[in-house]
């Protein structure tokens, strides 16, 4: 029989539409979109750097982050519980395409892409919509033969052409970081120098179409720099020092690529308060050192997720004092485990390890996609994803943001107080 489900529209549309489909094979309906200022989690916007200037017209556009899990890793070894036909590329290829269409984000950032898939699928796809990207496969990669190379998986962002410019694209190799900062630590060289995941980095600059409320004024702030950071961090719960030790140096790499930015765009006449969107699969609960670093901007030397591996001499380089390591930026997380509770979903593992981080000097979020229907996991008895009806083990995050332009003095860090 057929039956009505109702499936949220896109976020510029608050609107459901009632969708006739066979109750035998129905999907899940699309996550909820949840009002920010109308959520209980929401705070109202940031004021706490006293940055923003909400007398001109700010900007609003849509990031999405979303792992998509890449070919050679999709097995029935991982995922036993899933149907050998559902875990297909060419099969879940569709599915991920379909969802990255329905939630038509202005930037994209996936985690997991393979080489090949990004050159002959997803860039022309998305070009076809719109869209212009950039991609790095892991360090790995460079040691391969080209036919191996294109089986290497990465990072990609993806950005709407009409809305955003491309300054230029920065590769963070964390393998390379290590080696640089190895002297005194054997697990600097043993632990975090074999790993080799990577972060991607795009320099935008916003056009008139991302003002939707109007072009600002002031003509400088027509193109708003933003940079727009993707990334993978390891996998493994037994290095959660290696995940921490990544998450920092990326953080300082990304200070180091803001304020060369903001000097270059400085020279060329050009609007140079760089703003930070953070983006990634973080392979961390909320409860972790890299949250807790990413969030508070401060994480102790002596954090249990160090292991007592006695790293203090190789991170020396890492700002901070002698009993705790920080970073300057102001970064608020979008999402939290009230709005949602897992954004992996397997049968051993289900958790939040996906996240949206947004600076709080300029930026506050009008919406979010909320969770799928547990009732819909429950009446179908699912396990754990991918799925037939889901086709990757992790779940889009997907937030609308409000960008008012900064004040002069600001780009994107914060002096210490």
């Amino acid at each position: 029989m057929d039956v009505a489900v109702e499936v949220s529209c896109s976020p510029r549309c608050h609107h459901k539409l009632p969708v006739i489909i066979d109750a035998s094979i129905v999907q899940p309906a699309f996550g909820m979109w949840l009002a920010c200022r109308t959520h209980p989690a929401y705070n109202g916007p940031s004021t706490c750097c006293g940055a923003i200037d909400r007398s001109l017209s700010p900007g609003i556009f849509t990031v999405m982050c979303y792992n998509v899990l890449c070919d050679k890793y999709a097995t029935r070894q991982m995922y036993g519980y899933c149907p050998s036909w559902a875990l297909e590329w060419d099969y879940r290829k569709k599915g991920i395409l379909d969802e990255i269409r329905h939630y038509s984000a202005d930037i994209i950032s996936l985690q997991e892409v393979e080489t090949d898939q990004f050159y002959n699928f997803f860039l022309p796809e998305l070009k076809q919509d719109g869209y212009d990207g950039i991609f790095s496969p892991k360090s790995r990669a460079k040691t391969m033969s080209e036919s191996e190379r294109k089986y290497v998986d990465g990072c990609a962002i993806f950005f709407r052409s009409a809305k955003f410019s491309l300054v230029k694209e920065h590769l963070i190799e964390f393998n390379q970081l290590a080696m640089a900062n190895s002297e005194g630590s054997d697990n600097m060289l043993n632990r975090v120098m074999p790993k080799d995941n990577i972060g991607l980095a795009a320099l935008l600059k916003t056009k008139e179409a991302a003002w939707e409320n109007g072009v600002p004024t002031d003509s400088s702030t027509l193109a708003q720099p933003i940079l727009v950071c993707t990334a993978h961090i390891h996998w493994d719960p037994e290095f959660c020092d290696v995940k921490l030790i990544q998450t920092m140096m990326l953080s300082n790499e990304l200070k180091s690529i803001m304020e060369d930015s903001a000097r270059t765009l400085r020279l060329s006449g050009q609007k140079d308060n760089v703003q930070l969107l953070l983006c990634g699969d973080f392979n961390s609960l909320p409860d972790s050192g890299v949250v807790e670093f990413l969030s508070a901007g401060r994480v102790s030397s002596e954090h249990r997720d160090f292991k007592e591996l006695g790293y203090a001499s190789s991170l020396r380089r890492m700002p901070g004092s002698e009993h705790e390591f920080t970073h300057n930026f102001k970064l608020a997380s979008a999402y939290s485990e009230d709005i949602m509770p897992y954004t992996n979903y397997t049968f051993d593992f289900k958790g939040i390890i996906d996240y949206i981080f947004y600076s709080k000097q300029s930026m506050t979020p009008l919406g979010l996609l909320g969770p799928l229907s547990q009732d819909w996991f429950r009446e179908h008895k699912v396990v754990g994803c991918p799925h037939p009806h889901i086709p990757s083990d992790h779940f889009p995050l997907l937030v609308e943001l409000e960008m008012y332009p900064p004040s002069a003095s600001s780009n994107g860090l914060i002096g210490r107080r």
